[in-house]
Formats: structure tokens, sequence, C-alpha cells
């Protein structure tokens, strides 16, 4: 799985939400990082970058086997802090926004994952 943050530049008074690629390889990576618990999905994002809860991001993410790249204006709905306990990675939980896009998005990763979904194997996520 890799990232790369990119600041959105803007002089307007109000920020334009940060961009994040985030392109997640393997079957077991996706796993980690979908969040089923939220009601329209989600993605953890690895990240060493100050985020605030409620924050609006922009993800560009790619998905294993897919060439696809999916956009998501999300929001930072949980952040895992350095130097958390036991084997949390550093970074932050995006909320997808309740859209089609969003609904579609769930549905193909959770189509990837299929019976994975009932594992209970530890993830990034709650």
């Amino acid at each position: 799985m890799s990232t790369n943050d990119v600041s959105a530049a803007s002089g307007q008074p109000a920020p334009r939400p940060t961009v994040i690629q985030l392109s997640i390889k393997e079957k077991g990576a996706l796993y980690a990082a979908y969040i089923p618990l939220f009601t329209d999905g989600g993605i953890f994002v690895p990240s060493a970058r100050e985020y605030r809860l409620g924050q609006d991001v922009y993800v560009l993410l790619t998905l294993p086997d897919d060439t696809q790249r999916y956009p998501v204006s999300g929001k930072v709905a949980w952040i895992t802090p350095a130097g958390t306990m036991g084997t949390r990675t550093q970074g932050i939980g995006i909320r997808f926004p309740a859209d089609e896009k969003s609904r579609q998005l769930r549905l193909r990763i959770e189509e990837i994952l299929g019976a994975h979904l009932a594992s209970d194997r530890p993830t990034q996520t709650v």
C-alpha cells in the first residue's frame, strides 16, 4: 500500500481538501484498510501528516487488480496518532460520503474482499 499526500494550495478563505493518492496492491492490505463499520464505507490511510477530525480530504483510491482510480471526497472520522499501543499504524480513517459513487465503491471493495469480510483477522481499523 502506498500513499502520496499532496497539499492542495488555495488563496481562498475556505481551504481546499487535502488530496491523498492511495494505491492498495493486495487483497490483504485492502482487508486491513477497509472500514465496513461506517454506513457508507471508509478506508484507513497510513500517514504521518497531521489531520483534524471532520477535515475534508479527497482520496484517489486504486484497488488490487483494478486499473481504475476511484475518487472519494471524504472526511477524517478518526486519527491513529504516532506511538499508539500495539501494532496500529499511524494514519487516519476516512468516512465515505453518502452518495452513489461511494455506494458503488463500497460494493466494489466488498466484491473484491468477498468472504474475507467475515474474517476475524486484525485490521488497521476499529
